[in-house]
């Protein structure tokens, strides 16, 4: 092979290897949202509902302030065993990508570049030290507007405004979980 593509193919795999790397550090971060729901139930049972939701999930109360009207929960987050292999997987697959282009352009070093393919369960070792976490989420519960007077002459409810802070994960749990009680 011309010395050009050799190089040109370390390039890229070098390139890739940039990718699989931030793609690996990228699987611990926290993905914290914000979501403002809106609820036609009132205020206390919608409090209570959502208390037992978490209690569920495994969240215990951690504070509570009762001036804000706001309750922070807290649970440990597990990390996933199956990530944990895949990313490990995925490193190998890049470590001998690596090792093989390595090897051509300095085959005089591939016991060395062999060497490299023993790196990769530290992928599945840095996920599961870095997604093993508690994890938090804050909820405030407040009334909107009172009961109001429609064009009929009929009294509406009043609505009931959920803010609640969380990994994005859980919110698309929570709302999925509440479905038509509550709207976005």
């Amino acid at each position: 092979m011309t010395d050009s593509v050799i190089l040109s193919t370390l390039v890229l795999t070098a390139l890739l290897m940039v990718g699989l790397f931030f793609f690996i550090r990228a699987s611990t971060k926290d993905r914290i949202q914000q979501v403002r729901l809106i609820s036609e139930q009132p205020e206390e049972s919608l409090s209570n509902q959502l208390r037992q939701y978490f209690g569920k999930r495994a969240y215990r109360v951690a504070a509570i302030d009762a001036v804000a009207n706001q309750v922070t929960f807290e649970g440990k987050v597990r990390p996933s065993l199956f990530l944990a292999v895949f990313l490990s997987l995925l490193a190998a697959v890049g470590m001998l990508c690596l090792m093989l282009v390595l090897s051509m352009v300095l085959p005089s070093g591939s016991l060395f570049w062999l060497g490299l393919l023993l790196l990769s369960p530290l992928a599945g070792v840095f996920y599961w030290r870095g997604a093993d976490r508690v994890e938090q989420v804050s909820l405030k519960v407040e009334t909107v507007s009172g009961g109001t007077t429609d064009e009929s002459g009929s009294q509406t409810m009043a609505k009931t405004l959920i803010t609640v802070t969380a990994h994005r994960d859980e919110l698309a749990e929570l709302q999925r979980t509440l479905g038509s009680t509550v709207s976005s």
